[in-house]
């Protein structure tokens, strides 16, 4: 039996006027875009809806925005692009002004990125017995062990230093098939190493108050956010009180509906619908 009942965005497009769009997984993997995922972001803004594409990145929604137009992606297709290191930003920066300067960050990511740290004014080390901060936004995991990391961090978190992850994904789509572990569960080994870790993205409810902030009038029952994520997405929506959609493609594409149906169970979140793929 089906965890959720079947619908396509048409269905989806007469029931909502705003939409909360995951990226990976439901736009594109590591390295393409979906096929037939633009025109249905161009569909839905041709029939007037309001789109947010809701990430759990720790890069900016605007260097987010540029990588999808570089997949062939339109701009017009979407509203706004909000990430979980947008969020991560707006709060830290409210609670830092003033203070940033000297403060020590060890940043853990994807591609050399310091975008945050660098943003909120910190000085960069790369030695976790220096840092005053620790922020883990995306992995490498692909290549470099869990071990690996905690190793790296355990020296941080043994002195207690406080950890951001503005990725809470514990698995990504990893570049050619597969997943890997994500940057939530190098944020798992420093929590298990005993660091204090604070979550910012989804299924953390300050994401939802950013995104609903951006829309103008519109009631929290006309909004579906779309995701392939149980864990993050579904549970996510669920905890903002808005409805959930659950796309078949990206991180559960190969899991049958007896494992949903497990794993719906082990976070208490059901979708409210099931979609394919995020096309027309």
């Amino acid at each position: 039996m089906s965890i959720a009942p079947l619908t396509t965005l048409a269905g989806l497009a007469a029931r909502y006027d705003a939409f909360f769009v995951d990226q990976f997984g439901v736009l594109r993997d590591d390295e393409r875009a979906y096929p037939g995922a633009n025109a249905a972001l161009l569909h839905l803004k041709a029939l007037g809806k309001t789109t947010v594409i809701l990430s759990n990145s720790g890069r900016s929604g605007d260097y987010n925005a540029e990588r999808l137009v570089g997949l062939g992606f339109d701009h017009a297709g979407f509203d706004r692009f909000l990430t979980s290191g947008d969020v991560a930003h707006d709060i830290l920066a409210r609670e830092t002004a003033g203070k940033a300067g000297g403060t020590r960050c060890l940043t853990i990511s994807s591609g050399g990125d310091r975008n945050l740290s660098d943003r909120l004014g910190f000085e960069s080390v790369e030695d976790a017995e220096l840092a005053d901060i620790v922020i883990i936004s995306g992995s490498e995991a692909e290549t470099i062990p869990l071990s690996a990391y905690r190793a790296r961090l355990e020296p941080a978190a043994r002195r207690g230093v406080p950890c951001y992850c503005t990725n809470p994904d514990r698995h990504k789509l990893a570049k050619g098939a597969g997943t890997a572990p994500g940057a939530g569960s190098i944020a798992l080994e420093y929590q298990n190493l005993g660091g204090p870790v604070r979550w910012f993205g989804k299924p953390h409810p300050a994401i939802y108050q950013h995104a609903q902030a951006l829309l103008k009038h519109v009631a929290a029952d006309r909004i579906v956010c779309v995701g392939d994520s149980i864990e993050h997405d579904i549970a996510g929506a669920a905890g903002a009180g808005l409805a959930a959609c659950l796309v078949r493609t990206g991180i559960l594409a190969d899991r049958p509906e007896d494992d949903l149906a497990s794993i719906s169970a082990e976070y208490g979140v059901r979708p409210d619908f099931l979609l394919e793929r995020f096309a027309t």
